[in-house]
């Protein structure tokens, strides 16, 4: 009995327990197709209608006969469900029997919630739909596009430099990829460069450290890439990682030409390793430190690179020119209407730079032109008059020590002193005025240079006062590295008008060249007059937009920024032409090239503090009258003879790729007191 009366129960249980489970797994089933998003619940809402209607329109079919035929059977009744639950008002008009018209009722009402729900859910879909490509988390679906990995004050600079070198395509585009807010990025973007022509920038939110967040900006079919270092004191290590990640890419197709840039020179040969061979990899620290050593030699030059390395004015162009084949490199000199030749490129792909002026130009080689753009290089119907009684013969002036201050001192100074101990003549002077002594003295003995110690602190009148600034010859001042850049910046403009009242007061004829961070306080700082203003950032901007660009032009700004071989200088006019004298640029020309140098412009003394040019005139005119007095100067590419110079990586020792490595600064008594006579 007790298993009688036990048997139904348990069966009964049984059944419970299984109707339990079927609703469990109905509402997982429910609610995972609930979860697939907007697709879905459109989905539920459309089967929704369905039943509806069915469910109605059978209803009039089994229960209104007369209903029933005088609206065309169960198609027409389901029609008439259809639009009442779409369209409410369509209610209206409505004649027949109290259920006929209780059930259109009823479709009315079902309809109402059900197109609700809808607009909801389309609203909701919609407005994430919104949201996820305000994130920036889209895949990019583009082709011949350049992309930017990484975010600083740089990316401005590239993309100026890339929209004004697109102007002329029909179609090109710009990609960005860091992990700031996509909208925070456009609305920077416009606010900084509210014109972009043709060219598209389109930002994408995702770290390039990430392989799926790279796989957003269509990397495969990209037409370039370049890596900007990050802000802060690891920014290199993230460069070598994502050039890891670039160098093990499985790429479909060419692999795009990739450019980056490191900030501190002991990271250039592991970066170079990460990124391959194909990689172009650029040590900015030691491209600044080599922009500061020869513009205090030579003030004016960073405005040269400025130009030369913006798409703003006058850049390098690689032109074939058939019509020249057989002449020599200094017959072509002036055979160019507009442009201004700076070299030859051979079909192997070596570059020469003022070669000699005998070079003879094969079929197959390009003439490396200084224009404004490729579309206006043209040759000369006929060469231009040569004012030949202008040229002098005269020889240049000889070579003189060097006697400089160098105030301030950063993590780019032992580098500068090595490389002015390279380029100076014997028994040059640099003495280093700042608040302490450097960490570890430098070495005691120098080929060509003697180095100082003063002590000064450099915003105070009183102290630069003290420093005798009357007996130098040219005055460098470093921003401090280790504090705000813009604070750096206030306290190097405030010691810049010191050193010009000063200047003023005394009558020395003194140069000042100062490192900025932001190129903006350029602008502000023309009020001090100083000679040159270096902007280590914008130089490396404007370098890696160019390599983007056409990367052969690598080895060209190469052996610009090497002593060896040819580089810019910006020499006497007097050099060249009689002062005062009338000619034009085309003599200018003949005349460098008699000198073996290839000139390229002018420098007008009293334009040197008016922005953009600060009296710099490159490719100018070959036929237009020009005079140049003595205080003015002829830009030129020549050799001068010095050898090689391989940066120090820094104070440690380690070396940088094929560079020289230097032995370590050391503690001995070798950084004297010593100042000028």
């Amino acid at each position: 009995m007790t298993v009688l009366r036990g048997g139904p129960s348990a069966a009964e249980g049984r059944s419970s327990v299984v109707r339990a489970r079927l609703q469990e797994r109905l509402r997982y089933w429910f609610d995972a197709t609930m979860d697939r998003g907007t697709p879905a619940l459109i989905g539920w809402l459309a089967l929704a209608s369905v039943v509806l209607i069915l469910v109605v329109a059978s209803l009039v079919v089994a229960l209104t006969d007369e209903d029933t035929e005088r609206n065309g059977g169960w198609l027409g009744v389901a029609w008439m469900s259809l639009l009442r639950t779409l369209d409410p008002g369509t209610m209206g008009g409505d004649t027949g029997g109290p259920l006929f018209l209780g059930l259109m009722l009823a479709a009315t009402v079902g309809g109402i919630f059900i197109v609700s729900a809808l607009i909801g859910v389309l609203s909701t879909g919609l407005e994430a739909r919104i949201h996820k490509l305000r994130r920036g988390k889209s895949r990019l679906i583009e082709r011949g596009h350049t992309v930017v990995l990484g975010w600083s004050e740089q990316v401005f600079t590239v993309i100026a430099e890339l929209v004004e070198a697109n102007q002329s395509e029909r179609r090109s585009c710009v990609v960005i990829l860091t992990e700031r807010d996509k909208v925070e990025m456009e609305d920077e973007i416009r606010r900084r460069i509210p014109d972009t022509g043709r060219t598209r920038v389109i930002c994408r939110c995702g770290s390039p450290l990430q392989r799926a967040d790279l796989e957003l900006v269509s990397l495969d079919a990209a037409k370039s890439i370049m890596v900007l270092p990050p802000v802060g004191d690891d920014g290199d290590t993230d460069v070598i990682k994502i050039l890891l990640l670039l160098n093990n890419w499985s790429w479909i197709g060419p692999r795009p030409n990739i450019v980056a840039a490191v900030q501190s020179s002991p990271n250039l040969a592991a970066a170079r390793l990460a990124g391959g061979e194909d990689a172009l990899v650029i040590d900015a620290d030691d491209i600044a430190v080599r922009l500061i050593v020869q513009s205090h030699r030579q003030t004016g030059l960073s405005t040269v690179f400025n130009e030369m390395l913006s798409f703003v004015g006058n850049e390098l162009y690689p032109y074939p020119v058939t019509e020249l084949t057989g002449t020599t490199y200094g017959e072509a000199l002036n055979r160019f209407d507009l442009g201004v030749p700076v070299g030859l490129r051979r079909k192997d792909g070596e570059s020469l730079v003022n070669p000699p002026m005998d070079t003879v130009i094969a079929a197959d080689d390009e003439v490396l032109v200084l224009a404004e753009d490729d579309l206006l290089i043209r040759l000369a119907d006929a060469r231009p008059t040569i004012v030949r009684s202008a040229i002098t013969s005269a020889p240049g002036r000889p070579p003189t020590p060097d006697r400089t201050l160098m105030i301030g001192w950063n993590s780019r100074a032992a580098k500068i002193i090595t490389l002015l101990n390279c380029l100076v003549e014997p028994g040059s002077l640099i003495d280093i005025a700042a608040t302490r002594r450097p960490e570890n003295d430098l070495q005691e003995h120098w080929e060509n240079l003697t180095v100082g110690y003063k002590r000064c602190e450099p915003t105070l009148r009183p102290s630069l006062e003290s420093l005798r600034l009357d007996g130098y010859r040219h005055i460098i001042v470093l921003t401090d590295d280790e504090i705000d850049p813009e604070w750096a910046d206030d306290r190097t403009l405030v010691t810049l008008l010191h050193l010009r009242d000063i200047a003023i007061r005394s009558g020395s004829p003194y140069s000042i060249v100062t490192e900025m961070n932001n190129d903006a306080n350029r602008e502000i700082a023309q009020v001090t007059k100083a000679d040159d203003f270096i902007v280590s950032t914008k130089v490396i901007s404007l370098l890696l937009s160019q390599l983007v660009e056409d990367r052969h032009l690598y080895d060209v700004f190469t052996d610009l920024f090497d002593p060896a071989g040819s580089e810019i200088y910006l020499k006497p006019a007097t050099n060249y032409l009689f002062p005062e004298t009338p000619a034009n640029f085309a003599t200018v020309i003949e005349a460098a090239r008699q000198q073996g140098e290839t000139a390229i412009g002018y420098r007008i003394a009293r334009h040197s503090d008016e922005p953009p040019t600060y009296g710099i005139f490159l490719n100018p005119s070959k036929t237009a009258p020009l005079s140049l007095s003595e205080d003015d100067a002829v830009v030129v590419l020549a050799e001068d003879g010095r050898p090689s110079v391989n940066m120090p990586a820094a104070r440690d020792g380690h070396g940088t790729g094929d560079a020289e490595v230097v032995a370590p600064f050391s503690s001995g008594p070798g950084l004297s007191a010593s100042g000028p006579s």
